[in-house]
C-alpha cells in the first residue's frame, strides 16, 4: 500500500499551531502588564481576582512612614582645604616678645541633607486618575548635619611664639574650632543646601516610582 501525505494539510496544521502559541504568549504578556499596572478601581479589583492577592495600594500614611524611616538622609558632602590663622597678643608687649601666632592648613568636610523624620502627613497628597495614582510630596528644608576636621590631613604650617611666653597648648584646638566654622560658612556660600535638596528629590522620586506611582512630584 502506498501512503500519501497531504503537504498542504501539514503546512496548515503547523501554521495553526504557531498562531496559537503566539497568541498565548501575547495574551500572557498583556495579562502580566495589566496585573502589574493595575492599582485601583475596577482594574485593581480584576487584577486582585486574577492573582488571588489584595490590591497593592499604598496609603498616604504608609508613604509618610516609609519616607520617615530614612531619618537623616545625607545627600551632599563638601570637602575643602583652607588656611586658618590664630593669634594671641599682649596688650603691653609686642608680638615678638609676648605674641603667639599659629598658621594651620586644615582639611574638613561638611555633610548636609534632609531630616525625613520631620515629614508631616499633610506634606503628602495622593490623587487617582483611573487605574493610575499620582503623588505630590513636599520635603522638609535641607540642613547641615555635621562639619568635621580631618586631622590626618590637617597640620600646623608655622608657629611663632614670643621670647617671653610659652606656646599656648589650647591655641591649636581653638584654631581647629575656628576652621570648622569657616568650612561650614564656605559650604553654605557654595550652595551645599541647594545640592542636598536636589539630590534628595532625585532619591525620593526614584523611591516613590518604585512604589508604583505613575507621576511623582517632589518639592
Amino acid at each position: 500500500m502506498t501512503m500519501q501525505y497531504d503537504y498542504r494539510s501539514g503546512r496548515g496544521s503547523s501554521g495553526t499551531l504557531f498562531s496559537v502559541i503566539v497568541s498565548l504568549i501575547l495574551g500572557a504578556t498583556v495579562l502580566g502588564v495589566f496585573v502589574h499596572r493595575a492599582r485601583v478601581g475596577l482594574a485593581g479589583r480584576i487584577a486582585s481576582y486574577i492573582t488571588g492577592e489584595p490590591m497593592n495600594v499604598i496609603s498616604d500614611s504608609a508613604v509618610v512612614d516609609r519616607v520617615q524611616r530614612l531619618n537623616r538622609l545625607e545627600t551632599a558632602m563638601y570637602t575643602l582645604d583652607t588656611v586658618v590663622e590664630s593669634d594671641e597678643s599682649s596688650a603691653i608687649l609686642p608680638d615678638a616678645l609676648a605674641g603667639d601666632h599659629l598658621l594651620m592648613i586644615v582639611q574638613g568636610q561638611t555633610i548636609a541633607g534632609i531630616d525625613m523624620s520631620q515629614l508631616k502627613p499633610e506634606n503628602v497628597v495622593i490623587t487617582e486618575r483611573g487605574a493610575e495614582r499620582d503623588i505630590k510630596i513636599t520635603l522638609p528644608a535641607s540642613q547641615v548635619f555635621l562639619t568635621t576636621i580631618d586631622n590626618q590631613h590637617s597640620r600646623v604650617y608655622t608657629r611663632e611664639t614670643g621670647l617671653f611666653v610659652k606656646a599656648d597648648p589650647n591655641l591649636e584646638s581653638q584654631t581647629r574650632t575656628k576652621a570648622q566654622g569657616q568650612l561650614q560658612e564656605a559650604a553654605l556660600s557654595d550652595g551645599i543646601l541647594d545640592v542636598a535638596t536636589k539630590n534628595a528629590r532625585t532619591t525620593i522620586t526614584a523611591m516613590l516610582q518604585g512604589l508604583g506611582f505613575a507621576h511623582v512630584e517632589v518639592q
